[in-house]
This record gives C-alpha cells, sequence and structure tokens, in this order.
C-alpha cells in the first residue's frame, strides 16, 4: 500500500548528495539481504550469494542519489521538476488551480532515474491535493487519472510572472509505493529547491497555463535533469 509522507524540507542550498529519506529502506535492506545470506548454505553458495547482495544494496544507494544542480536560464525558466525522459507535452484541461486550458508536460522516470523532485520556479504552494489511486505503468494512458497522485500549485513569485499559477504532479507508477513531499499550502519554494521525492519508479508533470506566453524548449524524447534543465521559457504578456 502507497502513502503520502510528509518531512522536513531540504533548503536550496542544500548540499546532500543522498536523499535522507532512503535511510530506512537503507538500514532495512542490510538486514534483509544478511538474513538471506545466511540462510544460504555454508560455503560456495553463500560466497557467491556476496557480491549479489552488495549489487542489490548498491543499486539501492544509487536509488536514492541527490546530485548537486545549477539551474541553467534565469527566474524566468521552468526548470525540471524531475530527472528522467520527457514523454509527452500535451494541452489539457484543469479547472481545480489553473481555471482553464494548459499545457503539460510529462516526464518519465525509469528506476535508474534520480528520483528527488525539485520546484521547477520561485513561488508560494498555494495549493495541494492528494489523490489515492492505482498503480498503472506511468507508460499507460490512463494512468493520469487513475494513478495515486501528490499535486501542489505553486503562485509565483510576483517579480518574475505576477498572478501566474503552475502545477507539479508527482505520481504513482506500477512500482512506485510511495510518494514523498515536504511543502504545503503557504510554504515557500526557491528555484530549484528539493520538495520530495518518488521511490521506485514514477512520473512528474508540470502544468501551465496555455494562454501565458511561453516557449517549451524540449521535445519529446529529451532527457532532462531535476533543477538544472530548462523546461520553459516564460515570455512577457503583451
Amino acid at each position: 500500500m502507497s502513502r503520502l509522507s510528509h518531512v522536513l524540507p531540504a533548503g536550496p542550498g542544500d548540499p546532500m548528495t543522498f536523499a535522507r529519506w532512503g535511510i530506512p529502506t537503507l538500514l532495512t535492506s542490510i538486514l534483509v539481504l544478511a538474513w538471506g545470506l545466511w540462510l544460504l548454505p555454508a560455503g560456495l553458495p553463500r560466497w557467491c550469494g556476496v557480491p549479489v547482495a552488495i549489487f542489490l544494496w548498491g543499486f539501492i544507494l544509487a536509488f536514492f542519489r541527490n546530485p548537486v544542480r545549477t539551474p541553467a536560464g534565469g527566474d524566468d525558466c521552468l526548470i525540471a521538476p524531475a530527472d528522467g525522459k520527457v514523454w509527452d507535452i500535451t494541452a489539457v484541461d484543469e479547472p481545480a488551480f489553473i481555471g482553464g486550458k494548459a499545457v503539460r508536460i510529462g516526464i518519465f522516470l525509469s528506476v535508474f532515474d534520480v528520483h528527488v523532485n525539485r520546484s521547477p520556479v520561485k513561488g508560494t504552494v498555494a495549493y495541494a491535493d492528494y489523490r489515492p489511486g492505482a498503480f498503472l505503468d506511468v507508460r499507460h494512458p490512463d494512468c493520469h487519472h487513475e494513478n495515486e497522485a501528490n499535486t501542489i500549485g505553486i503562485e509565483v513569485h510576483p517579480s518574475i510572472a505576477p498572478g501566474l499559477k503552475l502545477l507539479v504532479r508527482q505520481l504513482s507508477g506500477l512500482i512506485a509505493r510511495r510518494i514523498i513531499c515536504t511543502h504545503g499550502v503557504g510554504d515557500t519554494l526557491e528555484r530549484g529547491e528539493l520538495y520530495g521525492m518518488i521511490k521506485f519508479g514514477s512520473r512528474t508533470e508540470l502544468w501551465l497555463p496555455a494562454n501565458h506566453p511561453h516557449v517549451v524548449k524540449v521535445k519529446v524524447g529529451d532527457r532532462v535533469k531535476c533543477g538544472e534543465t530548462v523546461l520553459v521559457q516564460l515570455g512577457k504578456p503583451a
């Protein structure tokens, strides 16, 4: 069963290279792998099991990596909220927060990608919604409205784009079973600030109003880096 976790946030300049949310998983995996080795017959089977256990633990360790990233572009550039591949760029309706037509940029995260999430822009969280749901593969066309999801709505700082509202959505996937979000309504976010992660394969989406002047800087199939790659260049209203 999945669940949404709220934990203490990390600041925009947090130098961590490892997501703290992985510590319980790493400790548990050590115990499980050690127990598995102990169950193997002594001698060659157990010795063969050691490199396998080390590989599996290394994979889990790598999953929770949190590399330092430097945002590209200026404050008017929306940066990727997740690592992964741009899976789709779609026109959709979003009545809950944006209030009309929106452009949705979906990023697919494989189990080999960095899974922390970072804010695409400086602003204030003005909307939050957690939706329990299914765990379809995030490449499935129904995942957008069926899967468990956590959404935050960000009011962009007035110095960048007065009145502009954006959405960032974390979607669980076939393997993902836990969404972590550190911020709620009223909290402020800096551009590139760490605000959560999704454990073990997932999808992250950025939504922005279709009627706000902008230029999408990526295309379907592009690889992007969380907190670094520019997804959208905002323009100034006429």
